[in-house]
């Protein structure tokens, strides 16, 4: 191990030099760890990643939750009082329902009183334009109907399936306004989804999976009705149900059948070392549009189990790190700085 730099050592020196060995002594250090930081960084592939790096892509189905502070009218905000909303998800694809819950509470999170005055969904058009959908009026109730779930609960609830209610054809954001009346005072709630009438391309069949180069490939058939870029995700976990992979899929793919291949990388697998089999789960996917409003295409959503692996040994899973030409480039760049704090430190006379 490399003996840290010391003070004394420089006693003897021109300050001017024990400055300077000083600064290249830091500058190693610092090229040391950049190296160090992106190799380890690097050895798996952008698109087979450990799950622990994106908790927050692991549950895409999970319903978003939030509290919100209200305003009155005059725009001072309700004391004592939040509004509790939860939305089953923002991206909504062909026959699709959202649910929607809203729930008044105190600083001790207990329900409060409520009033609905009226709600409706309406299409969201971009900005100097006009809007082509009629609103849609919605039953925000607590009744235990029309998507609430539990009657005199005091969480109000709806819900709004886009394809019969008025918004077939609409291609982009809907939003739920809900206007409501707290503590004698009236204020306002919404929520947006991001509607695709009709999905780009369509799952076809079960999954294929094969060991290439020491690698796991999940193959996913799809039938593809718009060509372009694709952007899948898929979530990978062991045995005992535990998280484990996040695997992706970004490519051009031609109409026609084609398929979706997710790589679970022989390494990650290898440094892990997971319980098999595994599970692919929750897989969801949109054609990318470039340069356009809305800047995707639903594909349908696979919740859930999607696909069960064969039970593999580790051995079966290559050591390999990840290498490709941007990487060698990047390692060799980093590796020559280096290098020349190296040098600079010996012409100096310290000791690299």
């Amino acid at each position: 191990a490399r003996p840290p730099f010391r003070a004394d050592a420089a006693a003897s020196m021109p300050a001017a030099r024990a400055l300077e060995l000083q600064r290249w002594q830091q500058r190693l250090e610092r090229a040391q760890a950049s190296l160090q930081s992106y190799r380890v960084t690097t050895r798996y592939p952008f698109d087979s990643r450990p799950a622990s790096e994106q908790p927050d892509q692991l549950r895409p189905n999970d319903p978003i939750v939030e509290e919100l502070a209200l305003r009155a009218a005059n725009g001072q905000v309700i004391d004592g009082v939040r509004l509790r909303t939860s939305q089953d998800r923002v991206f909504v694809q062909g026959s699709e329902r959202v649910r929607f819950l809203l729930t008044l509470v105190d600083a001790q999170g207990r329900a409060q009183p409520l009033r609905v005055l009226r709600a409706a969904a309406r299409e969201l058009p971009p900005v100097n334009t006009a809007a082509t959908f009629a609103d849609v009026p919605l039953n925000v109730n607590d009744a235990g109907v029309d998507g609430d779930a539990v009657a005199g609960d005091r969480t109000y609830g709806t819900a709004l399936q886009p394809a019969t209610q008025g918004f077939a054809g609409l291609l982009g954001p809907i939003r739920v306004d809900v206007h409501l009346e707290v503590r004698g005072q009236q204020t306002h709630a919404f929520f947006d989804i991001l509607y695709t009438p009709r999905p780009p391309a369509t799952w076809q069949g079960g999954v294929r999976e094969s060991m290439e180069e020491g690698s796991l490939v999940l193959s996913l058939p799809v039938q593809v009705e718009q060509a372009g870029r694709y952007v899948v995700s898929g979530r990978v976990d062991d045995a005992q149900g535990r998280p484990f992979a996040l695997l992706g899929f970004n490519d051009e793919l031609a109409a026609g059948a084609q398929t979706v291949r997710l790589r679970l990388f022989g390494k990650l697998v290898r440094d892990a070392q997971p319980a098999f089999p595994l599970t692919l789960r929750d897989v969801d996917g949109f054609l990318l549009r470039p340069d356009a409003f809305p800047d995707r295409l639903l594909m349908p959503r696979r919740t859930g189990t999607v696909h069960t692996t064969a039970v593999h040994p580790l051995t079966a899973f290559s050591e390999r790190e990840w290498t490709s030409e941007e990487r060698e480039r990047y390692l060799a760049e980093l590796t020559r700085d280096v290098e020349d704090a190296q040098r600079q430190l010996e012409r100096l006379g310290g000791r690299p």
